[in-house]
């Protein structure tokens, strides 16, 4: 397939289409009537021989080819705007919008209490963020993300942020009720809040590391969370043991909330990576947001 300006116009179009959702919006936007831009989305698809979009009176959405090709040229749209950026002088210029994806966990428990002091020192810039801890195309329509859990995604740059510790704690009066476990294995006998795995769906399994041991013990529960924040509140209102980042998860046992259960066996612990387009130079704000976030990860 050789290259013409079209097929950049109708990259174009795409890009605005799946950010405004709709046709009548993207349109306002590029400055063309609805059909006009349905029309350039068609040529698009005759061009890459697939269909991108399904279209309902309702509604406009990526098909999956649509969604793979929105990944796959969305890095390269924003690598031509760094590019006019840099020819006008404004590359280290921290303003515009930056898109982000944070894990829920480190967005509530650390970057939210944190985020005046960002905007205070870019006031140029606008955050806009998303929440979310699933890895499937945890970069569409986004300059960086930020996850917990070892990289996988070869095709991004990713960037070390930190290692928390992985504590097993309970509310007093649970333990109270319950019993406080002496080994992993008595808690075999225990209620868990569990937490699921958003790539399997299935509840992440318990372990427990001790120097060079490692225990896996079936904890069963009646609750299963996707979110941590309020698997912890279910944990502090006496529902269960459950297994927790120790980073963020200060205040509940500072103040008693929560105690620590089986201490000596808390060596396990897991990486928080922020990832961004495998470019040789990110945007100055990719990289001012970046600076920020590994400032407050290591205060944390």
């Amino acid at each position: 397939m050789g290259f013409d300006a079209r097929l950049l116009t109708g990259i174009g179009v795409l890009a605005a289409v799946v950010e405004a959702g709709n046709f009548v919006r993207a349109g306002e936007v590029l400055g063309l009537t609805p059909s006009g831009v349905s029309r350039a989305v068609a040529r698009l698809e005759a061009r890459v021989g697939v269909r991108l979009f399904d279209r309902s009176p309702r509604a406009v959405t990526l098909t999956e080819e649509g969604r793979r090709f929105h990944a796959q040229v969305t890095p390269l749209l924003a690598g031509l705007e760094e590019a006019a950026l840099d020819a006008a002088g404004a590359a280290a210029t921290v303003d515009g919008r930056l898109r982000v994806s944070v894990d829920p966990w480190f967005a509530r428990m650390v970057l939210a209490p944190r985020l005046p002091d960002f905007t205070a020192r870019y006031p140029g810039l606008v955050l806009d963020m998303t929440v979310s801890n699933h890895r499937e195309e945890m970069m569409a329509g986004v300059d960086v993300a930020v996850r917990f859990g070892p990289p996988d995604v070869a095709s991004l740059i990713a960037r070390k942020l930190l290692e928390t510790r992985v504590l097993t704690c309970a509310a007093p009066d649970y333990l109270a009720r319950r019993g406080t476990p002496a080994a992993p294995q008595d808690l075999e006998g225990h209620e868990g809040v569990l937490f699921r795995n958003p790539q399997t769906g299935l509840p992440f399994g318990w372990e427990f590391h001790r120097g060079a041991e490692r225990v896996t013990v079936a904890v069963a529960g009646r609750v299963v969370m996707d979110d941590p924040s309020v698997a912890v509140a279910a944990c502090v209102a006496g529902q269960g043991v459950f297994q927790s980042f120790e980073l963020g998860l200060g205040p509940w046992l500072a103040s008693g909330q929560l105690v620590q259960v089986l201490p000596d066996w808390a060596e396990e612990r897991y990486p928080l990576y922020a990832y961004h387009p495998s470019r040789h130079l990110p945007p100055a704000k990719v990289r001012a947001f970046l600076d920020f976030v590994q400032e407050v990860a290591a205060g944390a």
